[in-house]
């Protein structure tokens, strides 16, 4: 008898994530930036955000150079990131940290579980946290500037 199939690291549904980029542009109206890069893969993702009139984001643009796990985490991130404060965001990330780690469950964050094959594969890790790594960064530095 044999064991069940892991589920594939490049799905075609992850594989999908990373055409959705093309939707969330990196421009010169979005005042904050930041970067994040693995020292592991050598993946660099620099995200812009603005913020609305209640100080949640109100838009997202993005540059990633990565692989498919860290293009498909960037396009979840911009995908369902309009409204979200930078608690939300900094929660999201230590939770993804956890659940990496294996001492916690997967974040409550729409399509997450796309990733979940990459848990199985330490080498994506550094990529799935840096869209999470660099919007917490965007987001600290208005509060360190303001």
């Amino acid at each position: 008898m044999s064991s069940p199939r892991p589920a594939r690291l490049y799905s075609p549904q992850v594989l999908a994530l990373a055409i959705e980029l093309a939707a969330y542009p990196l421009g010169d109206e979005l005042p904050l930036r930041a970067e994040a890069r693995s020292r592991t893969c050598g993946s660099t993702i620099t995200v812009g955000l603005s913020l609305d009139a209640n100080g949640a984001i109100g838009r997202v643009g993005m540059q990633v150079s990565a692989c498919a796990i860290g293009q498909g985490s960037a396009a979840l991130l911009a995908r369902s990131a309009k409204g979200c404060d930078a608690g939300s965001i900094a929660a999201t990330l230590t939770g993804l940290e956890q659940w990496l780690a294996g001492t916690g469950e997967l974040p409550a964050w729409p399509d997450l579980e796309l990733l979940a094959p990459a848990r199985a594969h330490p080498a994506r890790h550094a990529a799935l946290l840096l869209p999470w790594k660099a919007a917490s960064k965007a987001l600290s530095s208005r509060d360190a500037a303001g």
